[in-house]
C-alpha cells in the first residue's frame, strides 16, 4: 500500500497494428509496445527468440588469441589455474571453464577466493601460492579487469595471465597477456552487458570449435555447450544484468537445457528444492531458488563447493554438496532474518526511518556475509538508500559496510561525497561496499543523509509501481497468458509484466498458504467472472483485506498454474488500493 501507480502510455495505433500484423492479443501487443518493439518483424523475432540469433564468440574482443594461448598450454601439458568468484555469477563462470578444459584434456587446477578472508578478485597471496602449486597460466572469470597491481605480480611471478571478464574497465587496464571483454575500448562486440557466465561460455565455445577445427561442434562437445547453457543462464540471472538481446537467448534456451539436461549437480539441486519435476524451469527459479543456494556458500565462505557442486560429473557427491548448500541456505536465511528484525530495532532507536531522507544502521557482529541482502530488504522496505554496516565485536578490524540505493540515488556518487569518513569505499549506482573506523559512524550517518537530502526530492521518495496495462478479467483467458509467457525469461530489462483491473471484489474468505503465515491465496470477482490471486510475503495485508467492505484495484502478474493435469489462469497480487469509482 502506499505506492504511487504509474500506467505505461501507449501508441494505440502501433499496439493495433501488432495486433493485425503478429496475430497477438490487444494486450500483448501492449506489452510489446512497452518494451520498445513497436515493429511487427522485430515482434516475431523476440518471440521466437532463435538460439542461431547467438552472436559468434569470436567476435567478442580478446577470445580468438586467449584460445589460441589455452590450446597451446594444453597441448603442452602445462598446469592452468581458473581464478573465479565467490557468487553464482562466478561460480557458474568457472564451472563453464573447469568442465571445458576438462573435456579438452587439460591440467586444470581452480582458485575460488574466499568471501571473508580474501576479498574481491585477484590478490597478491592468490598468486604466490597459485605459482607455487605449478600452475604457469592463469585464466580469470568474473574478476580481474581492475587488477592493474594484482597483474604486475602476476608477471614478476612468471605467470601468463588471461583476464575474462564483464565489470566496468577503468581508465587504467591490466597488463594481462590477454583481456577477454565485451566493452573493451574500441569493442565492436554487438552486445556489451554479458556477465561473467556469459563471458565464460563464449570462450568455452570458442575453444571447442577451435578444438575440433569445425564451426559446428558433435558428440560430447555439443552436448557440453547445452550444458554450459544453463549454467550461463544461471549466472545471467543471478548476476541481475539485462535479460535483453543476448542475455535474453542466452537464458531462453538455458532454461529449456537445465530442464532437460542438467549437469549432476544441478540435477541434485533440483531434486532437494523439489524443481526437479516441473515441466519447464522459469527465470525465477533460478532467481529465487538456485541462485540464492549458490550464493549462500559464498556468503559463508563456501564458495569451492558451490564450484565443485556445479563442475562434479560424480552423483552421489553431487547430492551430498545439493545437500549441504540447501541447509547453508536456511542457516544464510535464518542469520539474514535475525540481522534484519536487529536492524529494524535499532534504526527506530535512531528515529522514524519514514521521515529520514536515507537510512544508515549498524551493529555488533553481524554476519558481512549477508548484510548486502538486509540492506536490500531494508531500501524495499522504506524506499530509502539504505547502508547495513557490521562492527567488528573484538575491536581489531574496521567497520564493513554495504548500500543498496533506492530512489534513484546514485550510491558511487554519495559515498565518494562521503568518503573523508571512510577508510575504503567501491561499487556502483545500485550496490556499494565501505570500509570505516566504528568511531565516525555517526558522522558518516550525518553526511549521508545529508546528501540525499539534498539529491532526493521530497516527491521522489514515495515508490512507485509501472504498470504495463489496465486489463479486465474478460481479456485473461489461458491463450492471452501463454502468450504473455512468450516474452519470458523475465528479470532485469524485461520484468513480468505488471497489470491492473479497477473495481474487483473480494470474494469469499483469505486462505494461508504454507506454515508460515507470509503466504496467502484469496478469490477476486470483476462481473461474473473469478480469478484467484496469491500473495507472497505480504503479511501485512491479511487483516487488511479481510476486513474490507469496499471493492479495490489491484496490481498483479498474470500466470498459469498448471497443477493435477489442469491448467488455469491465476495472478500473483503485487499491489492494491481501494477502489475510487
Amino acid at each position: 500500500m502506499g505506492k504511487r501507480w504509474r500506467i505505461q502510455p501507449h501508441d494505440a495505433a502501433c499496439v493495433a497494428e501488432l495486433e493485425r500484423r503478429v496475430g497477438v492479443p490487444a494486450v500483448v501487443a501492449q506489452l510489446l509496445a512497452s518494451r520498445g518493439i513497436r515493429h511487427a518483424d522485430a515482434a516475431r523475432q523476440f518471440l521466437k527468440a532463435p538460439a542461431s540469433d547467438l552472436y559468434d564468440p569470436d567476435l567478442l574482443p580478446g577470445i580468438p588469441e586467449a584460445t589460441k594461448r589455452i590450446l597451446g598450454a594444453i597441448r603442452r601439458g602445462r598446469r592452468i589455474t581458473v581464478y573465479g568468484d565467490y557468487d553464482a555469477d562466478g561460480m557458474s563462470a568457472t564451472a563453464i571453464l573447469v568442465r571445458c578444459l576438462r573435456l579438452l584434456g587439460a591440467d586444470v587446477d581452480v582458485y575460488v577466493p574466499n568471501r571473508l578472508d580474501d576479498g574481491y578478485g585477484l590478490n597478491d597471496d592468490a598468486l604466490e601460492l597459485i605459482a607455487r602449486r605449478g600452475t604457469s597460466l592463469v585464466v580469470t572469470v568474473d574478476c580481474g579487469i581492475a587488477s592493474v597491481e594484482e597483474a604486475k605480480t602476476a608477471r614478476r611471478l612468471g605467470l601468463e595471465l588471461i583476464v575474462t571478464d564483464h565489470h566496468e574497465p577503468q581508465a587504467d587496464l591490466p597488463d594481462a597477456d590477454v583481456l577477454v571483454h565485451p566493452r573493451l575500448p574500441g569493442s565492436r562486440y554487438p552486445f556489451g552487458a554479458l556477465c561473467g557466465a556469459g563471458v565464460a561460455f563464449k570462450l568455452a565455445w570458442s575453444l571447442c570449435r577451435a578444438y575440433c577445427g569445425q564451426e559446428r561442434v558433435s558428440g560430447a562437445m555439443r552436448g557440453f555447450l547445452i550444458q554450459s547453457l544453463g549454467l550461463a543462464a544461471i549466472g545471467t540471472i543471478a548476476d541481475v544484468v539485462p535479460l535483453l538481446d543476448e542475455n535474453r537467448l542466452l537464458v531462453r534456451h538455458g532454461l529449456t537445457a537445465l530442464t532437460d539436461r542438467p549437469p549432476p549437480g544441478l540435477a541434485a539441486l533440483m531434486q532437494v528444492t523439489r524443481l526437479a519435476n516441473q515441466r519447464q524451469l522459469t527465470s525465477e527459479d533460478i532467481a529465487f531458488v538456485i541462485g540464492p543456494r549458490l550464493n549462500a556458500a559464498g556468503r559463508l565462505g563456501e564458495a569451492m563447493l558451490g564450484v565443485e557442486l556445479l563442475a562434479t560429473d560424480n552423483e552421489e557427491r553431487a547430492r551430498t554438496l545439493a545437500q549441504h548448500l540447501h541447509e547453508q541456505n536456511e542457516k544464510r536465511d535464518s542469520v539474514e532474518r535475525g540481522i534484519y528484525q536487529m536492524a529494524i530495532a535499532r534504526l527506530k532507536e535512531l528515529g522514524d526511518p519514514h521521515e529520514a531522507p536515507a537510512l544508515v544502521v549498524d551493529g555488533q557482529g553481524w554476519h558481512p556475509g549477508v548484510i548486502g541482502l538486509v540492506a536490500g530488504r531494508l531500501a524495499e522496505k522504506y524506499h530509502r538508500p539504505t547502508v547495513v554496516i557490521s562492527v567488528d565485536p573484538t575491536g581489531l578490524r574496521p567497520a564493513v559496510g554495504s548500500a543498496r540505493s533506492a530512489c534513484g540515488l546514485e550510491l558511487h556518487r554519495a559515498l565518494a561525497h562521503c568518503e573523508r569518513w571512510l577508510l575504503a569505499h567501491g561499487g556502483h549506482a545500485a550496490a556499494a561496499g565501505l570500509k570505516i573506523d566504528p568511531r565516525y559512524i555517526s558522522d558518516f550517518r550525518k553526511a549521508f543523509c545529508e546528501v540525499a537530502a539534498a539529491w532526493i526530492a521530497p516527491e521522489d521518495r514515495v515508490a512507485e509501481l509501472w504498470i504495463d496495462a489496465e486489463a479486465p478479467f474478460s481479456q485473461l483467458s489461458e491463450q492471452t497468458v501463454q502468450q504473455i509467457e512468450q516474452l519470458a525469461p523475465f528479470g532485469e530489462g524485461n520484468p513480468r509484466p505488471v497489470l491492473c483491473t479497477v473495481a474487483v471484489e473480494v470474494n469469499g474468505p483469505l486462505k494461508m498458504l504454507g506454515t508460515s503465515g507470509r503466504h496467502f491465496a484469496v478469490e477476486l470477482r470483476q462481473h461474473q467472472q473469478t480469478i484467484r490471486a496469491v500473495a507472497f510475503g505480504k503479511p501485512q495485508w491479511i487483516e487488511m483485506l479481510g476486513r474490507l467492505q469496499t471493492s479495490i484495484d489491484v496490481a498483479y502478474s498474470p500466470v498459469l498454474n498448471r497443477f493435477g493435469g489442469r491448467c488455469s489462469v491465476e495472478m500473483q497480487l503485487v499491489d492494491w488500493r481501494p477502489s475510487s469509482v
